[in-house]
């Protein structure tokens, strides 16, 4: 997706702030929402970070009940597009939309041609004959996959941009924030497309980051301390005023 697409999708030409919730049940899903709505972020993700992804459907349809206009992406732990957009359209087909999913593998392979990235092809293929309509953000030399050399970085982001809407990578691990140059390598190697970094970004460091990266998923840099699963509602606060500034 271009950049300004994605700025004009969400409203804002300052990178977008979405928190991504560890689930654990309803309620705390819908209270840490409630809170981001007050702060004005525009959407959420959703992750199954402690139990099998069959365990969030029911919350999904409960959330979307509750919060029929907001925006929600999904994120079905370590599963790829080819698992996932089957699902999103079954969920779809009951009326249940979800309005993005990260996959924290994308299946890029900067080992191959770009002709033939036969993983993130086959994904394409899948998220096309599943009919679902919704954004699609992919982990590129991501934390937690196969590692990527950093002179490989730019070839990554290029073969990125084929295969989804936002290119999404993040630091080595949860928590720790990327390296200033693989962002800015990502974002000198994404032309146009939507860039987002998830890991590690806190109310100290995303000035940093603002010139380019269009999208924060963040969650540990706004929680509550020594707290995975609930969002500091003034680390939000803070990080908001940052990135409006």
């Amino acid at each position: 997706m271009n950049r300004n697409d994605f700025h004009v999708k969400f409203g804002s030409r300052n990178p977008i702030v979405m928190p991504v919730i560890h689930v654990l049940n309803q309620k705390q899903t819908s209270d840490n929402i409630a809170l981001a709505i007050a702060h004005g972020c525009p959407g959420v993700f959703l992750i199954n970070h402690d139990f099998e992804k069959e365990k969030l459907l029911p919350i999904i349809k409960s959330i979307r009940a509750q919060f029929p206009n907001y925006w929600i992406g999904v994120n079905f732990l370590a599963v790829t597009g080819e698992f996932a957009f089957p699902i999103l359209a079954a969920l779809a087909s009951e009326g249940v939309r979800v309005d993005g999913y990260w996959a924290d593998d994308a299946c890029i392979d900067e080992r191959r041609h770009q002709d033939d990235q036969v993983a993130a092809q086959r994904i394409d293929a899948v998220r096309k004959a599943s009919g679902w309509k919704g954004l699609y953000i992919g982990g590129t030399a991501f934390k937690k996959q196969r590692e990527v050399d950093p002179s490989q970085y730019a070839y990554s982001a290029r073969l990125a941009t084929h295969h989804m809407d936002v290119v999404l990578t993040s630091g080595i691990a949860t928590g720790h924030a990327a390296d200033v140059s693989k962002i800015k390598s990502f974002r000198d190697n994404c032309d146009d497309t939507a860039l987002a970094i998830a890991s590690g970004i806190n109310p100290d460091n995303a000035w940093q980051y603002i010139k380019d990266v269009d999208l924060f998923m963040v969650a540990t840099g706004i929680n509550l301390t020594n707290d995975f699963y609930n969002i500091d509602a003034k680390k939000l606060k803070q990080l908001m005023q940052i990135v409006k500034s």
